[in-house]
């Protein structure tokens, strides 16, 4: 005799049932939700300390810890002539050294007893001291973070463990490819003589003491270079008051520090080869000299080299470099827009050495097709979609989102910036795009830099008899550098 099912299981078959009828049967029937999401309100998140330091805030109780960074301006930059590395040096014994009373040992034990992390860094133009921790122990946490930011000791024997670990790091510049392109392009593209190419030797780096750390923390130590990210789990009022209490209470020492310095100019147009025998690939880098913000057809500009080559597998570089071509893993575009200096446009390829003229001679003849506007509806609405809609994953947590808007306060970038950026996407046109590409991408004033096995790439590929290296401008061999001088080795 059959029984009957429980009401439960009846219910449940029925919603099963009901669930199946819904399930459309192919992935162009899905539907979803419209996308309804704004992006942070800055000036909400936004306080200032009685010494005007500003400050973003924003609170999160997912977890039981607070994170603090203290952004500072200056950098690299600021290193006097000679002193080359002070800037690295100083970003690690800043921590590692010690502060006020407690000597370094002392201050990893404090550390760890909170199960805190402290770190320091000085980059090229900007720095930050970063704190991170439970959120019931900001208040000793706050002391250690102002005695590292105020104190710091640099004490001689961890100071001399970071020059004996950087010139350890000198010694192995030339190991890699992709660090001898990276050291060639910037003397190309921004000179031999600019800051950003005086770089560290073991002769600069032996001649640092402990007075370089000391004036070179001075300089950027001043709240007057300071924006301040908090995010965690607190009460906004009470962490400005203990901010107020801390970094509040700190009297600027001195004007801000000098601005960047910008280049004066690039290398001729032109390739430039630098000999490295013991690798079967080559790296090409190709590009100019960038541009900075403000830039009002920022948006135009970067949705044509998304289409080039940013924007990975939709992209023209990855298309037909990669997958058509099978000249390279990877093939990429970048336009770089910066704040304080220009940035630069760089197309970049990997490929075996018989190719490189190959691979070089596609990517400029794409440069010219986008110049041109050769792309379709499609490309230009995929690329602009991509920027829309992947805005979000900038600001998805509370710590991200107060780090970009202190960021942008610190380098000084437009308010609405980001409140406008989807606006500013959306509405470029194939021919804002186009127009873009021929304002800011010039194929006849390419610097094309190759590293690797040069006579292997000057031989090219006999699958490819027309790709030749010196089709592609002027040859000019670059020198490979001694990693400790610096200076050009002897050939």
């Amino acid at each position: 005799m059959r029984r009957a099912l429980p009401a439960v299981a009846l219910i449940a078959l029925c919603m099963a049932a009901v669930a199946a009828a819904q399930i459309p049967t192919r992935p162009e029937q899905l539907t979803y939700p419209g996308l309804d999401w704004k992006i942070p309100d800055a000036g909400a998140m936004r306080a200032v300390l009685a010494n005007g330091v500003a400050v973003y805030l924003a609170e999160d109780r997912m977890l039981p810890l607070v994170s603090i960074q203290v952004q500072f301006r200056g950098g690299r930059y600021l290193e006097p002539a000679g002193k080359e590395g002070v800037a690295s040096l100083t970003g690690t014994v800043w921590r590692t050294g010690g502060a006020g009373d407690l000597d370094p040992k002392a201050l990893d034990e404090e550390l760890d007893e909170l199960a805190a992390q402290l770190s320091t860094s000085v980059g090229d133009v900007t720095g930050s001291v970063n704190l991170n921790l439970l959120s019931k122990d900001v208040d000793r946490g706050l002391h250690l973070l102002m005695l590292v930011l105020q104190k710091p000791r640099f004490e001689a024997d961890r100071l001399a463990k970071a020059k004996e670990d950087l010139i350890s790091d000198l010694k192995r510049r030339n190991d890699e490819t992709a660090d001898i392109e990276g050291r060639e392009w910037n003397r190309l593209l921004y000179g031999e003589g600019f800051w950003l190419n005086r770089l560290a030797t073991k002769a600069s780096v032996d001649g640092i003491v402990q007075a370089d750390l000391v004036a070179l923390h001075k300089q950027l130590a001043n709240p007057a270079n300071f924006v301040v990210a908090v995010a965690g789990d607190f009460k906004r009022d009470e962490m400005l008051r203990k901010l107020g209490a801390t970094l509040g209470a700190w009297k600027a020492t001195g004007p801000r520090v000098a601005a960047v310095p910008q280049p004066a100019g690039s290398a001729k147009p032109g390739v430039y080869l630098v000999d490295k025998k013991d690798v079967n690939q080559g790296r090409i880098s190709m590009g100019h000299m960038g541009t900075k913000r403000p830039l009002g057809d920022e948006a135009a500009i970067v949705v044509a080299n998304d289409i080039l080559g940013g924007g990975g597998f939709t992209a023209w570089m990855m298309k037909r470099v990669r997958s058509d071509e099978g000249l390279a893993y990877g093939a990429y575009s970048n336009y770089g827009i910066g704040d304080l200096m220009p940035g630069a446009f760089r197309a970049f390829v990997q490929s075996k050495s018989a190719t490189c003229a190959r691979a070089a001679t596609l990517t400029r003849e794409l440069m010219v097709k986008l110049r041109a506007g050769e792309y379709t509806d499609k490309e230009l609405e995929t690329s602009k979609i991509s920027f829309i809609e992947t805005l979000p994953r900038s600001f998805e947590t509370r710590w991200r989102t107060v780090l970009r808007f202190a960021g942008d306060e610190l380098v000084g970038r437009d308010k609405a910036y980001w409140p406008t950026y989807r606006q500013r996407i959306g509405a470029v046109t194939a021919q804002a795009a186009r127009d873009a590409a021929n304002k800011y991408i010039q194929p006849d004033q390419l610097i094309i830099l190759m590293v690797g096995n040069i006579d292997d790439i000057l031989k090219g590929s006999p699958d490819h008899p027309n790709a030749k290296v010196e089709s592609l401008g002027p040859i000019t061999r670059l020198p490979l550098r001694d990693p400790l001088t610096l200076q050009p080795l002897a050939p």
